[in-house]
């Protein structure tokens, strides 16, 4: 069985999306690498942009560089495929085996989950950036209060006086 937290650690983020390398989602549906592409091909229709792109040299480089367990990519002559959540679950419909399907479900549960940690973290980094602000209102404040103190603290010297009297 796979595990949903399993496949949240292959969901990388190219392109501002969050998506799944080919070879990878072909070893989770049990089938190999280029039997899920034959079938995509077969129905490219179903796989929009949105659904799913191909790496260019760049990205695949860096893929390969970060990406311990994709480093057989390196090798590889064809810039890899990459699924968003919903190409994923395109790809288990036209791969039609029970496995696809039901691994398919799981892979979707993990860009959901994926998304409300990403979620979580927004609203954490919002909450951050208003205690900043605050924060930095205070230092001014507080600033301003020391010096006040310390003017009051300081002795000014005192001025000088006129002397009463006659001028020797």
């Amino acid at each position: 069985m796979i595990q949903v937290g399993a496949i949240q650690n292959r969901i990388l983020l190219i392109r501002g999306e969050k998506v799944i390398v080919d070879s990878e989602l072909a070893e989770f549906y049990g089938v190999p690498t280029k039997v899920l592409n034959q079938a995509v091909r077969r129905n490219i229709e179903r796989f929009p942009e949105d659904f799913m792109f191909q790496l260019d040299k760049n990205e695949k480089n860096e893929v390969v560089t970060n990406c311990d367990h994709l480093e057989i990519l390196k090798f590889s002559h064809v810039n890899p495929l990459v699924f968003t959540e919903h190409g994923a679950l395109m790809a288990a419909n036209v791969l039609n085996s029970s496995r696809a399907v039901e691994v398919g479900l799981y892979i979707v549960r993990a860009f959901v989950a994926l998304r409300s940690v990403i979620s979580g973290h927004k609203e954490l980094a919002t909450k951050i950036a208003q205690l900043e602000r605050k924060l930095a209102d205070h230092d001014g404040h507080i600033i301003a209060i020391v010096k006040a103190i310390k003017s009051l603290t300081d002795p000014k010297p005192l001025p000088k006086k006129r002397r009463i009297g006659f001028k020797p």
